[in-house]
């Protein structure tokens, strides 16, 4: 029986892309634009006011019911579920900027937990605001 396939070539472009840990990532389709591809990374403070806003719609909508489930689903303490959902106490306009803040293009990022924390247990966004700027961005 002959070969129906013979002398059939498929051709298709592929590129790679950095994944997480720095490693190679094989991608179908022509590669990106170097204008088109982000320069540095989201700040981490972003990431997790981000992943704030997300496990409390999570909770409002019903799809978890506290804290605690929150804890178990994401594989991380009860106390981290507080300090995250902890960003959520922040003046809208704080957190506005925080989700808007440049990327970071290398080395340390300038606005760490350790300096929101403190701002969000502050119960008046007034002094929020005030503690904000003392951070000179």
């Amino acid at each position: 029986m002959e070969e129906q396939n013979q002398g059939k070539t498929l051709e298709f472009n592929i590129h790679f892309r950095k994944g997480r840990n720095g490693c190679n990532q094989l991608r179908i389709g022509d590669a990106p634009e170097p204008s088109d591809l982000p320069v540095g990374r989201v700040p981490r403070i972003t990431r997790l006011l981000a992943l704030a806003i997300k496990l409390d719609g999570m909770i409002e909508c019903g799809e978890a019911k506290d804290y605690a489930e929150l804890a178990v689903l994401g594989h991380v303490s009860r106390a981290r579920i507080t300090q995250i959902m902890g960003l959520l106490q922040l003046a809208p306009d704080i957190q506005e900027k925080i989700l808007f803040l440049n990327p970071v293009r290398e080395g340390r990022e300038p606005i760490r937990m350790k300096h929101i924390a403190p701002i969000a247990k502050l119960a008046c966004w007034k002094e929020q605001r005030t503690a904000w700027r003392r951070l000179a961005l």
